[in-house]
């Protein structure tokens, strides 16, 4: 296996502002967005975090692009400072740094506030350094309380919206585990998915007294008749998740064999002219990345 060699120089280098030709332009929208407004306080409190990326332009040894930091170039020059640390990359992709970003889950993102603030940081501090209402910093803090520690590794590194994370408190903590098993299973962490489930709890597994809010307008039997439906929808969940390992073998090797069936020119020359229509759909499937 040959070895992958890194996108940028090692070593960084401090240069002027003056010497960034950005590759895109600032249009005045981006600065109503909280993004900027989180990244101009960041910069503001702690300096840049994350270096500029940029790479030299041929033509111009002491001129570089910017690859990867239009915002923070902006904030920058708004803050009247003069230079920025940045990394040389190897290659002109000015696609590849946003496109491997990882994101945060809002789990991974109240782990690291709490540690923040036991290292001695004020939640006064983090709110002015992401240019947020104090009370936010604390409603993250808080996030995870009243959730069972096992929902909580499951969800962990999941793209759950804070609002359906905070609906798990409601029920007991083995609904919750499958509230979260079944979020996984089914790939859905939306606010109305977790709402639907804990619509579709029994009144038994609920932490208190269940929400009547949910079902407003609903008759006493509607709601027993949704709690049986969604009883129904988790049992064929869990059943295709039983399932699903085993089929996405089937499903592999027998698209590995379409596609050394039509590697054959005779078959594909046969197909073509006796069963076009079973042809398109074969190389439809052979063509598939993923089953």
């Amino acid at each position: 296996m040959s070895a992958v060699s890194p996108a940028f120089a090692f070593q960084g280098l401090t240069l002027p502002l003056t010497a960034l030709r950005p590759i895109r332009q600032f249009k005045p929208c981006d600065g109503a967005f909280g993004k900027y407004r989180s990244i101009l306080a960041s910069i503001r409190e702690v300096g840049v975090i994350e270096p500029l990326m940029v790479i030299p332009e041929p033509n111009s040894p002491d001129t570089y692009f910017l690859l990867d930091g239009h915002l923070r170039l902006k904030a920058l020059q708004e803050l009247n400072r003069t230079e920025a640390f940045c990394l040389l990359a190897r290659d002109n992709d000015a696609f590849t740094y946003n496109d491997k970003v990882n994101r945060l889950s809002v789990i991974q993102e109240h782990a690291m506030i709490r540690r923040a603030i036991e290292q001695g940081v004020t939640p006064d501090a983090i709110a002015r350094a992401l240019a947020v209402d104090p009370k936010l910093i604390l409603g993250k803090v808080n996030l995870l309380d009243g959730t069972h520690p096992e929902a909580v590794r499951l969800l962990q590194d999941r793209p759950i919206a804070a609002t359906a994370l905070r609906l798990l408190r409601r029920v007991k903590p083995s609904r919750q585990i499958e509230m979260a098993q079944l979020m996984v299973a089914s790939d859905n962490y939306s606010n109305a998915y977790a709402r639907a489930l804990l619509v579709g709890t029994p009144a038994p597994l609920h932490a208190g007294r269940k929400p009547t809010r949910l079902t407003r307008g609903l008759s006493p039997a509607e709601v027993t008749r949704l709690e049986t439906e969604m009883e129904h929808l988790e049992s064929d969940v869990r059943s295709h998740q039983d399932t699903f390992g085993e089929n996405s073998l089937r499903l592999n090797a027998g698209q590995r064999y379409v596609k050394r069936l039509l590697e054959n020119s005779k078959i594909k020359r046969f197909l073509a002219n006796r069963y076009a229509e079973l042809l398109e759909e074969f190389e439809a499937l052979a063509a598939l990345e993923t089953i």
